[in-house]
């Protein structure tokens, strides 16, 4: 009759062994589904971090080509409108007959180096002008047609004129230069 007791006993130490197996087991489980959520919390964060880090990069890039491009065209209104004063200037030394030259050389002269100090000027930051000769082709990306009309001897499309002189700031068209072109049809 003892043994009975042996058995049941070890059925009960057998029981508590396997309960104490199946709390450890449990709690393994909920470490590991802890950790699982871990994991996926850190990759949900690390994820957010190399967004905003690309973020913050293309931000920076962006504002160091806004800033590049206000230094080089920052001033193209006040270019703009200092322009007419260079054509006036230019047209006024053209208009001067040797009359003229003879009587006021000085005067003449000091307009011709202030012509010159403006064009420097303009040269110093990044204005050139754009100065198309009668005969050459006409450039819509860099000319504006003011007229056209049928000249004897040239081409369409032919400058038969120049008008006005344009200029560049950089790389970007200030202002066209203006231009009457020939519209002679083709023999």
């Amino acid at each position: 009759m003892a043994e009975p007791k042996n058995d049941d006993f070890l059925d009960d130490i057998e029981a508590a062994e396997a309960e104490e197996l199946a709390e450890e087991l449990a709690e393994i489980e909920s470490e590991a589904a802890e950790l699982d959520a871990l994991r996926a919390e850190r990759d949900a964060l690390k994820d957010k971090f190399m967004r905003a880090l690309a973020d913050a990069e293309n931000s920076r890039k962006r504002a160091d080509k806004q800033r590049r491009e206000a230094e080089q065209y920052g001033g193209s209104k006040l270019a703009r409108d200092i322009l007419p004063v260079y054509d006036n200037m230019k047209r006024a030394l053209e208009a001067a007959t040797e009359e003229h030259r003879d009587v006021a050389s000085a005067l003449i002269e000091g307009i011709e180096l202030t012509l010159r100090e403006l064009l420097n000027v303009l040269a110093k930051h990044g204005i050139e002008p754009v100065s198309p000769q009668v005969g050459d082709r006409f450039d819509p990306q860099v000319h504006q047609a003011m007229f056209e009309a049928p000249v004897p001897g040239t081409k369409a499309g032919d400058i038969i004129q120049v008008a006005a002189e344009g200029f560049m700031l950089h790389d970007r068209l200030l202002r066209p230069a203006q231009v009457g072109v020939s519209s002679t049809p083709a023999s």
